[in-house]
């Protein structure tokens, strides 16, 4: 302990003597040593930190599926499930909405659930004051109450003690607080935030057609997912032969709810962490390359302690030593950094991430960085100290401690360093290109709609029937039509670029009733005037008319994508459809009056999806249930100030429905930019350190170039002094560089070739071999290698020969 104690004095007073080199790999060290630290804080919090439940593991997600897609579960099937499975130790229903909460003033609009008594009891999660509904509070006409998110319970109640207990109205209603949850149950910032009883009827769970609730459930102990997964589909394939009509072709599917929880965001975590890891390898080798040039400065010295009694080991160990104060310092320093970065990573990222407000540097993190210094300090430290160990220490000392013969090993390894930093920083590179090809191509995809409307959401009250709903819905589309400001609008059950939406299954009626022929697709009720505010084109017939009224003829208008679908290569105008509404007795088809344009409403980045439209007025009634009667307006400006509607909106609402608040007022350009945040904040993070590896490995190229300029001066001397011009040493100087530059380059591509691929799944419009993003990574490069090597060997045309000379 007392000589290594010793090392470490003597690597500081050692790196005092040197503040620039000090001072350069410190900083390098902490670049790699913070981004890493960061970025594993964020992977912390989404997805390696436990779930705070009682034996997270044993929660799972139970869906749906039909045609190979995950959906909900109708509140039937939900019931059988429950009564039949034997894996689980409870299952809960929920429905996801929002409410209009008010206390005092104007109503507030907030996320929300309906969920079943079990819920609570499914996650193992005790509230942290008060208490949850229990069952008798879980059916018809059970006591109203409510409990309430964290979140809200701070941001709405200001953290009161006296909350529990307080009524307030939701949607209308009056509703006793009785419990509150615990911070950490707020898995997302944009999501649910209250939770009432579902309440379900004889004639809920007597309905297998409607498909809009999400399962949970708690495994029994010692049940594996896979085990309950086989459980479920046997209980699939008997809820298709006892319901043929409303689940044919639909099994069940078990999976755990952290995979659920982090599906989205995993894939494009391990992505950044990838490129941190990449960076910081760029990083260790530049400081490695740092050591071994001041090594072979240090020659003379090193043989000195060895001539004295020093062991090639025990010089060995002094390196690595200077190597880990090297790397504890840079990860001190790497620390710093991430604290800050961490917190600005959290204010950039979009919304919806799962936990990443609880992202930060903890005592995980600080270990992490802690290894990170260590095993850093091994690996830029242990070429120096092997090639110490193996060198020719008496060589060194005849040379005078000039260093390594030109052409020597020592050339050789730190040739190769710099190859491997240029073939890290292509990969890197690489990975960034293509992400920035993507977004430039996201940019030019059309939607398929007009983006310069704005829109908002409002949801009427759950004792609105069918036919008060559509009353308002048109009392509000005349109100708008009378505001000066307003050029066009229309109202809609979902605006594009909208979060959720309904689908539903529907049949040429030519096909009857077969259920395998079912096509999914997405459903529209809309106004009027939908498809010219949108400028969504008719392609061929007609959109609605006034004339389309309830008692009309019953028509629906198809996306160009669902037509072609349906009747591909023929004409759809004039067939009729099964969908929506009625019984195998009475199926009341609807006639093809139009065929629109498709649309991208879920953003550029998703694939077109079939789509049909209904008018307002022959809306079926149990469609306004489906939507839990939410509805969008979208809205044209006349003076062209989409953003300046929103007073307008509001107005009009309030002369219709003044007790129902607009939410959600966005333009449809910020709804594009929040369906690509993901996207965008992933590519901004990735090109950042793209710049940084770039960045350290053209100072990595510097550094070896100038430090051969250095060991080479007199020769440059002499050869000037014998007549060599100013181009000749230059070429001389360059070439030294431009060899492991050239490697490194091939190697990157090489390497990106493989890496790539697993990129695939976040690139849209591009290949990930795409040769532009390849030639243009190797071009930019390239021409910063040069720049890099070229400052150093400038200079070496510049030598002053008496001078060189002097000092030799």
């Amino acid at each position: 302990m007392s000589s290594w104690i010793q090392d470490v004095r003597y690597a500081l007073r050692s790196f005092a003597k040197s503040p620039g080199f000090t001072a350069a790999a410190i900083a390098t060290l902490a670049i790699g040593i913070g981004a890493n630290a960061a970025i594993f804080g964020l992977v912390q919090a989404v997805i390696l930190r436990p779930l705070p439940f009682d034996q997270p593991d044993r929660v799972v997600y139970v869906s749906e599926t039909w045609q190979g897609r995950r959906g909900s579960v109708s509140a039937g099937n939900f019931e059988d499930l429950r009564r039949a499975v034997r894996s689980f130790e409870a299952l809960a229903a929920v429905r996801y909405g929002s409410f209009n909460l008010a206390e005092a003033g104007e109503p507030e609009r907030v996320e929300g659930a309906r969920v079943t008594e079990s819920f609570f009891r499914v996650f193992g999660v005790r509230p942290l004051h008060g208490r949850v509904f229990g069952a008798d509070e879980d059916k018809p006409g059970g006591a109203p109450v409510v409990v309430l998110s964290h979140r809200l319970w701070r941001s709405r109640f200001g953290g009161a003690p006296d909350t529990v207990g307080r009524t307030i109205r939701v949607d209308g209603a009056p509703r006793t607080i009785v419990g509150i949850m615990p911070a950490s149950f707020d898995f997302y910032q944009d999501e649910e935030q209250l939770w009432v009883p579902a309440g379900l009827t004889p004639e809920d769970v007597a309905d297998h057609d409607r498909h809009n609730r999400v399962v949970y459930g708690r495994l029994a102990p010692g049940v594996s997912i896979a085990a309950a997964d086989r459980e479920a589909d046997a209980i699939g394939a008997d809820l298709r032969a006892r319901y043929p009509k409303d689940n044919s072709e639909r099994g069940l599917r078990v999976q755990g709810f952290r995979d659920l929880l982090t599906e989205d965001y995993r894939g494009r975590l391990l992505i950044l962490m990838a490129a941190v890891g990449v960076v910081l390898l760029i990083a260790c080798t530049n400081v490695s390359n740092m050591l071994l040039a001041r090594g072979a400065s240090r020659a003379r010295e090193l043989t000195v302690r060895a001539a004295l009694g020093a062991s090639r080991a025990r010089l060995a160990r002094q390196l690595l030593t200077e190597s880990l104060v090297l790397g504890v310092a840079g990860g001190a320093l790497g620390i710093a950094l991430a604290a800050f970065s961490v917190q600005a990573l959290v204010a950039a990222s979009p919304a919806g991430v799962p936990r990443i407000e609880q992202a930060g540097v903890d005592g995980g993190v600080l270990a992490f960085a802690l290894a990170l210094s260590v095993g850093a300090s091994l690996l830029f430290g242990l070429l120096p100290a092997a090639r110490v160990a193996r060198g020719d220490l008496q060589g060194a000392l005849r040379e005078g401690g000039r260093g390594v013969r030109r052409g020597g090993s020592r050339d050789r390894l730190r040739a190769a360093l710099v190859a491997a930093q240029v073939a890290l920083a292509v990969t890197l590179l690489v990975g960034a290109g293509l992400l920035i090809r993507t977004a430039l191509h996201l940019q030019r995809v059309a939607p398929g709609f007009d983006m310069d409307v704005v829109t908002a959401s409002l949801t009427l009250p759950p004792s609105a029937d069918a036919a008060s709903t559509v009353r308002t819905i048109e009392r509000l589309d005349e109100e708008l039509g009378r505001m000066p400001n307003v050029a066009g609008a229309a109202i809609t059950t979902q605006a594009p670029l909208g979060q959720g939406g309904n689908s539903n299954g529907i049949l040429a009626e030519e096909w009857g009733l077969d259920m395998k022929r079912v096509v999914d697709a997405r459903l529209r009720i809309v106004t009027n005037g939908y498809f010219s505010t949108l400028r969504v084109p008719i392609l061929r017939g007609r959109g609605f008319e006034p004339t389309d009224r309830s008692g009309a003829p019953r028509v629906i208008v198809l996306s160009r994508a669902l037509a072609e679908r349906i009747w591909p290569g023929q004409e759809a105008i004039g067939k009729r459809i099964l969908c929506c509404d009625g019984s195998p007795e009475d199926p009341r088809p609807k006639t093809v009056i139009g065929v629109a344009g498709d649309v991208r409403s879920r953003g550029p980045s998703q694939e077109i999806y079939p789509e049909f439209y209904l008018p307002v007025a022959q809306a079926p009634d149990v469609a306004w249930d489906w939507v839990q009667r939410t509805v969008s307006v979208v809205a044209r400006a006349s003076n062209g100030r989409v953003e300046s509607l929103g007073p307008s909106l509001r107005e009009a609402l309030r002369r219709t429905a003044p007790e129902v608040p607009l939410y959600d007022v966005q333009t449809m350009r910020e709804r594009l930019r929040s369906t690509v945040a993901d996207e965008r904040f992933v590519t901004i993070l990735l090109t950042a350190l793209g710049a940084v590896g770039l960045l350290l490995a053209a100072i990595g190229i510097y550094g070896v170039i100038a430090y051969f300029v250095a060991q080479r001066t007199s020769e440059f001397g002499v050869r000037i002094a014998l007549g060599a011009t100013p181009r000749d040493i230059l070429l001389v100087s360059a070439r030294h560089g431009l060899l492991p530059i050239g490697i490194g380059l091939g190697a990157g591509a090489a390497a990106a070739l493989s890496a790539t691929g697993l990129m695939s799944a976040a690139l849209h419009g591009v290949s990930p071999r795409d040769p532009l993003t390849f030639v243009a990574v190797i071009v930019v490069l390239a021409a910063t290698a040069a720049v890099a090597a070229w400052v150093p060997a400038r200079r070496a045309t510049r030598i002053d020969p008496s001078e060189a000379l002097r000092a030799e």
